[in-house]
């Protein structure tokens, strides 16, 4: 699985599809995030192939990337979506998504959200608190409805990945234990107005062995197992996502290997199974592109200072992350040197690379940071007054701006002066 993908070069340019990225560049100005239509859904057909024999509901996760033209075109590729807020609701609404197809996640959901969803018809609830568990019932009655409840069960495994995205381990805040799981479904009888018919498991991001995966699913197989010889009825098994990717020398499993690894687990099993990737699918299907402002040379290091920051793709600032940089133009003639790649904002962990070894940069050249498809555009901010950048889908040889950059009207939308200020 390249990360290049649909990305590459042709006569020392750098295309994305059948287009070249400069002409996106001139026509859209930067900074500003480039998708591949192909690559999208290919990766999602990838995992749809590999789980063919179980006949999986592929539920992509929408906080990787909510933009609606991506959404749709996944959506038309039969996938459904795993949500976690209300305004993820409403794109997946706006996307063409049936409910049938939506799962809905997060540890804090709101009386509204709760409502707005079963008012929705969505497919299930993944339920992370006896708390929340009992708001879902209130609310279900208040409604005379009945809704889908699937528990997600923390099953204590270390994904080994990032602190940041480990979900899976006892000290999460995501999940229940096993103990509190079995006392629920022992207690159904007092949620007349749920269906508890589903377990959930999700335990990180960015995994890139199968190891964790098989450790987790038997120990939630086990314990379905146990339910059921109590009298208890599950439907649905949502397996979560968290798939890894390369972003620098990781070697994933692909999702042939994945299945590999996790079909003979279920091949006697009759529950409905969800995966719900999303880093898998829109990683390496964007970049994020930014113009060299200036080159900052001290007795310490080099700094390429950029147009694009923190604000636009946090990930590096946040998690140390590495994304892998790709000149527009390459020029085999020139030097390579070594630069801290930064942006404009009034922070010192305003960085997007460190010391990293490119091509001799010049103000005015233009980069591409890869792997930026997923928690690239959906974790930007407007910090600094800084209007959030344009999205640009390519298909083929076509391109357009599915999400036009912010204007300055836009930082102040909402906003009002009092009279007496």
């Amino acid at each position: 699985m390249s990360k290049m993908h649909d990305f590459h070069y042709q006569d020392g340019e750098l295309y994305c599809e059948s287009v070249r990225v400069q002409d996106i560049a001139e026509r859209v100005g930067t900074p500003f995030y480039l998708y591949s239509h192909k690559t999208f859904t290919e990766h999602l057909a990838k995992i749809q192939s590999a789980f063919r024999s179980l006949k999986p509901l592929i539920c992509f996760s929408m906080k990787a990337n909510s933009n609606l033209a991506v959404l749709r075109s996944l959506v038309k590729k039969g996938a459904g979506l795993d949500i976690v807020s209300s305004g993820e609701l409403f794109r997946a609404k706006k996307a063409g998504c049936p409910p049938s197809k939506i799962v809905y996640a997060g540890v804090g959901k709101t009386d509204l959200e709760i409502e707005e969803a079963i008012r929705a018809g969505i497919l299930l609830f993944n339920v992370e608190s006896i708390q929340e568990l009992g708001r879902i019932q209130k609310i279900a009655k208040k409604l005379r409805k009945k809704a889908n409840v699937s528990l997600r069960i923390n099953p204590d495994v270390d994904p080994g990945t990032h602190a940041h995205i480990t979900t899976g381990k006892a000290e999460s805040k995501f999940g229940l234990d096993m103990d509190t799981a079995h006392l629920i479904f022992m207690r159904s009888d007092q949620y007349p107005h749920l269906s508890i018919c589903g377990v959930h498991v999700h335990i990180g991001s960015q995994i890139v062995k199968g190891e964790p995966f098989v450790k987790a699913f038997r120990k939630v197989l086990l314990f379905l197992t146990h339910l059921e010889k109590e009298g208890h009825r599950i439907k649905y098994l949502n397996l979560g996502g968290g798939l890894g990717i390369i972003y620098s020398d990781e070697r994933p499993q692909t999702a042939e290997q994945f299945a590999k690894h996790v079909l003979p687990l279920f091949r006697s099993k009759k529950y409905k199974i969800i995966f719900e990737p999303g880093r898998f699918i829109a990683g390496n299907s964007g970049i994020f592109v930014s113009r060299v402002i200036y080159i900052k040379r001290t007795k310490a290091k080099n700094f390429a200072i950029i147009d694009g920051g923190m604000n636009d793709l946090i990930r590096p600032a946040l998690y140390d992350s590495f994304h892998d940089i790709w000149p527009l133009h390459q020029n085999g003639t020139a030097k390579r040197l070594t630069y801290d790649v930064v942006g404009p904002i009034c922070e010192s962990g305003d960085f997007l690379a460190k010391q990293r070894t490119i091509q001799e940069l010049k103000p005015g050249d233009l980069i591409a940071f890869a792997s930026a498809g997923a928690y690239g555009f959906s974790m930007s901010s407007n910090y600094n007054a800084r209007p959030r950048v344009a999205e640009v889908l390519v298909r083929g040889s076509r391109f357009e701006i599915v999400r036009q950059r912010e204007t300055y009207k836009d930082l102040i939308r909402g906003e009002r002066i009092p009279s007496w200020v």
